[in-house]
């Protein structure tokens, strides 16, 4: 399937805009299937208005370590939390477990 620019109108200032052919490949890259619904103006702005009102964080202590950390959620239902750096030495060694686990 050859992929060529499109033309695209913006659902927020209804003006036409060109998702290019670049554009295209970098969403099906990242594995994105929606074409933008806003021109990169309005996205900007989106992105700005965002960037202003900073996620609420919760204060925890890391359930492997013990350390306090902030994480961008409520913790809720007595599910663990880790930090970062836990929760990706916990994250692999799941996934290690999985792989070892799953018939060949």
């Amino acid at each position: 399937m050859e992929i060529s620019d499109r033309t695209l109108t913006c659902r927020q200032c209804e003006s036409l805009f060109t998702w290019t052919v670049g554009e295209q490949l970098f969403y099906q890259e990242k594995g994105l299937v929606n074409a933008p619904a806003r021109c990169p103006d309005c996205r900007a702005q989106q992105k700005l208005r965002m960037g202003l009102h900073e996620r609420a964080r919760t204060e925890v202590v890391c359930a492997e370590c013990g350390d306090p950390t902030t994480v961008p959620f409520v913790p809720r239902n007595g599910t663990p939390v880790y930090c970062s750096r836990c929760f990706e030495r916990v994250k692999e060694s799941r996934l290690t477990a999985e792989l070892s686990s799953s018939p060949a």
